[in-house]
């Protein structure tokens, strides 16, 4: 597909880019970003003065659902999730129905993808079968079938002698872990951080060691084997100081950071709210200020949503038996240029950097970037752009999302996958929801 962007500011951290410029897109790539280009005959004009213009954001951590909860979401409405929230790309996590342990599920995936999909879609293969934590999958089987990491998230890999195994093995196929790092023994059954507000709300409690013991574990084994380990929704103070400790030694981690932790704290959960129950849990003020000091100086590499479709059933009964986890593409952009740009805790460069090149680098993706011959894959801001999160307009198939009502001030305008427009205004272009 052949299209040229007009006239936007043109933000590509990858290249150091920040400036008004023309983008040009011949047979889905890009071809040249410059002032003034004069494209061949014929070529579909966007004009985007008063926008940003950013290669196409990358959510690394999204939970499809697809096979086995499509009650919850599919590839089909998850991706045009994506797309409304100006993502061009989602990693999609293993733990389906049947879980993606083979190549069966993985090829499926793909179809699913190429037949219903309007965004990128990366597999991520399980570490363990059935995510069991007992026998390895096989690795080299889903990596030949096209998974770019492995990860049993969702459950903790709690046996360390399988871990460096599955470590080990990866680093023959170049793909890294993404570690769920949560000690079961220590969660145990809690559902919400561990502290003030558990106790005055009479609710079983997670500590932030829970987290941080598996953290220190998998660093050690990174920097035993010499394999890269991605760490998964960072939530606590603790974590930060041990990835960025390791980070300094040179170990291979890299970690990202949701919007959820960054925005929220453990009192949102005094209302009993079922939306405000994740894994890992929402922590401390403490926590927060050093998950944004951390996303500023570049310990978290990159921005996730961890996506978590659930049904009104799963959501809708006491606090105890709900259901972990919240929905996030179609939030994640505004809320992050609404709270994390328009406050100063990250400027605009920096922002675009945790959705595009970092989770690019994380997992070795050819996109998160305008460089010539890259993917002509775009996500068009509008800075001033006024919306209030609406659940009931969210083209993905669930609503369990804790920020309903809140007021944003810029959101993605377009999104771009290889030169083709498929979402223009919260409009996906030949979709419905």
């Amino acid at each position: 597909m052949d299209l040229i962007i007009k006239g936007g500011r043109v933000v590509d951290p990858a290249n150091g880019l920040d400036g008004v410029a023309d983008v040009l897109i011949l047979d889905g790539r890009i071809a040249r970003v410059e002032r003034g280009l004069e494209p061949p005959e014929g070529t579909p004009a966007v004009e985007a003065a008063g926008k940003v213009v950013a290669p196409g954001f990358i959510d690394l951590h999204v939970h499809l659902r697809e096979p086995g909860e499509e009650y919850k979401e599919t590839v089909a409405t998850g991706t045009r999730a994506a797309a409304a929230g100006g993502f061009t790309a989602v990693v999609a996590m293993a733990n389906t129905l049947p879980v993606n342990d083979t190549r069966a599920v993985t090829d499926y995936i793909l179809a699913q993808a190429r037949a219903d999909g309007v965004v990128r879609v990366y597999p991520v293969g399980a570490v363990s079968k059935g995510l069991r934590g007992e026998e390895l999958a096989e690795l080299g089987e889903l990596a030949e079938a096209g998974c770019v990491a492995y990860s049993d998230d969702g459950q903790p890999v709690m046996d360390s002698a399988l871990l460096r195994r599955a470590l080990e093995y990866a680093q023959a196929f170049a793909k890294p872990i993404i570690s769920h790092a949560e000690d079961a023994h220590l969660a145990a059954d809690g559902v919400m951080h561990e502290g003030f507000v558990s106790t005055d709300l009479g609710l079983r409690g997670i500590p932030a060691a829970a987290e941080e013991v598996m953290v220190a574990r998998d660093i050690a084994l990174a920097e035993l084997t010499g394999t890269p380990i991605h760490i998964a929704h960072v939530s606590t103070a603790g974590a930060v100081r041990l990835i960025r400790d390791a980070k300094g030694r040179g170990v291979p981690v890299t970690a990202e950071v949701t919007p959820h932790h960054l925005l929220l704290t453990d009192e949102a959960v005094r209302g009993f709210d079922p939306n405000t129950k994740m894994k890992p849990p929402l922590r401390g003020k403490r926590d927060v200020e050093a998950l944004r000091e951390a996303l500023a100086d570049g310990t978290l590499d990159a921005i996730a949503t961890d996506h978590a479709p659930h049904a009104l059933a799963d959501k809708e009964v006491e606090y105890d038996l709900a259901a972990f986890g919240i929905v996030g593409l179609e939030t994640a952009v505004p809320l992050g240029l609404t709270h994390l740009v328009r406050e100063g805790v990250l400027d605009l460069p920096a922002f675009i950097a945790r959705l595009t090149v970092g989770p690019a680098r994380i997992l070795d993706l050819p996109l998160g970037t305008l460089s010539p011959g890259a993917p002509g894959d775009v996500t068009v801001l509008d800075l001033d752009r006024e919306l209030v999160i609406d659940p009931s307009r969210f083209y993905s198939r669930s609503r369990n999302t804790p920020f309903g009502g809140w007021r944003c001030v810029g959101a993605p305008w377009m999104t771009i996958v290889g030169g083709r427009v498929v979402m223009w205004e919260r409009v996906i272009k030949g979709g419905t929801r």
